[in-house]
């Protein structure tokens, strides 16, 4: 438990001295920024177009400017651009060691691989944790601030069910991309991996398997594309669980059995 303690504030103090954790909130913070622009754009369209906020042949179809709406939003963005902001996190946390030439140092220490593998992964969980509770923050200010109506408490309930609900999926596959840029020793083959589940996500929904893919589960579950009733059943959420469950598995056994003194 003390080694996993040590390797974790060790962690801690890593993302405190980067910039990283600067520019991924200032990247997710935009989510409810463009939101309360639509709310404004969709709340009167007319005054929008008169003050340039969006052209004069413009057609709006996203909604109503209600709670509702911008709550959608955000859990749709969590899940979508949860998946390239929270696995720049991953590859950060875990290919920094091989970028930096820092890994036979690390594993110098008096501290178990598992420790150092552990810390990693709870700081990136508590990382994205942050950044989603970060947005729904925002979100509740800047919905309040464009005073736009259909507010509840049920509504507020149901949202974080579904904002939380997204994040946790998205964080849940997150394993394989630590993997990936543990393996590559770095942060390229990191977000190559990235672009490609994403890509491959898109065509699984497209096609009809999204339910069966686990990288199209959070941005289903999300209703990015209907009803998650509608195009989820248990078995997507037991894919995802059991895919999380073997990266993690893969990762720690890639930590213990590696050569790191290449």
């Amino acid at each position: 438990m003390n080694n996993f303690i040590a390797a974790f504030w060790a962690e801690v103090l890593k993302a405190r001295r980067s910039k990283v954790p600067f520019f991924t909130a200032l990247g997710f913070s935009i989510v409810p920024l463009v939101g309360g622009l639509f709310m404004i754009i969709l709340k009167d369209p007319e005054a929008a177009k008169s003050m340039g906020l969006i052209n004069a042949k413009a057609q709006l179809t996203a909604g109503t400017a209600e709670w509702s709406t911008l709550f959608n939003m955000l859990s749709q963005a969590t899940a979508v651009g949860g998946a390239i902001i929270f696995a720049i996190v991953t590859a950060w946390v875990f290919g920094r060691e091989f970028s930096d030439r820092t890994a036979k140092e690390l594993l110098a220490l008096p501290t178990s691989r598992e420790a150092i593998v552990a810390a990693k992964f709870v700081l990136i969980a508590l990382w994205t944790f942050a950044l989603t509770v970060l947005i729904l923050i925002l979100g509740l200010i800047v919905g309040n601030n464009v005073d736009i109506p259909g507010w509840s408490m049920g509504l507020l309930q149901s949202s974080i069910v579904d904002i939380l609900g997204s994040a946790v999926l998205t964080i849940a596959l997150l394993p394989f991309v630590a993997l990936i840029a543990s393996a590559g020793r770095g942060y390229m083959s990191a977000f190559g991996w990235m672009i490609f589940t994403v890509a491959l996500a898109q065509i699984a929904v497209i096609t009809g398997w999204g339910d069966w893919f686990p990288w199209s589960v959070p941005a289903l579950f999300s209703g990015a594309a209907g009803p998650r009733t509608e195009l989820l059943g248990t078995h997507s959420y037991v894919i995802v669980l059991l895919t999380s469950l073997i990266g993690l598995s893969a990762t720690f056994l890639w930590w213990r059995k590696a050569d790191h003194t290449k």
